[in-house]
């Protein structure tokens, strides 16, 4: 899993949800995505990303613009992976992309830290 704890920029900019169930076929699996994952940071307009699995897969990626996401989609070794995916290591996979208008959150201030102990 990968945290949340980055900076992004104000919004807006975009967001690709990507949702996946696992077939029982995976040899290779780990392998590739962390590949992609890494190959996807390397890509302009590429923010952040968060990813969590457990049954049901799902990442998030960030980027400035859907301009960047398409690029990615195109992206020669990202095409051979989507399609090894489709043949071998998914049951089911969708994407979703959208803007992000707005963002709001929380975080904890550290234990033992000035803003903590008010």
């Amino acid at each position: 899993m990968q945290s949340a704890n980055r900076e992004l920029p104000e919004p807006p900019y975009y967001i690709a949800v990507f949702t996946s169930r696992l077939s029982p076929n995976t040899d290779g699996y780990s392998d590739t995505a962390e590949r992609m994952n890494r190959l996807a940071s390397e890509q302009p307009g590429f923010l952040g990303m968060d990813s969590v699995r457990d049954g049901l897969g799902i990442t998030v990626s960030y980027w400035r613009d859907e301009e960047s996401i398409a690029a990615w989609r195109r992206h020669a070794e990202h095409t051979i992976a989507r399609e090894t995916g489709r043949q071998r290591w998914y049951d089911s996979f969708e994407v979703h992309v959208a803007e992000v208008k707005r963002r709001y959150g929380f975080r904890r201030a550290p234990e033992g830290s000035a803003e903590h102990d008010r």
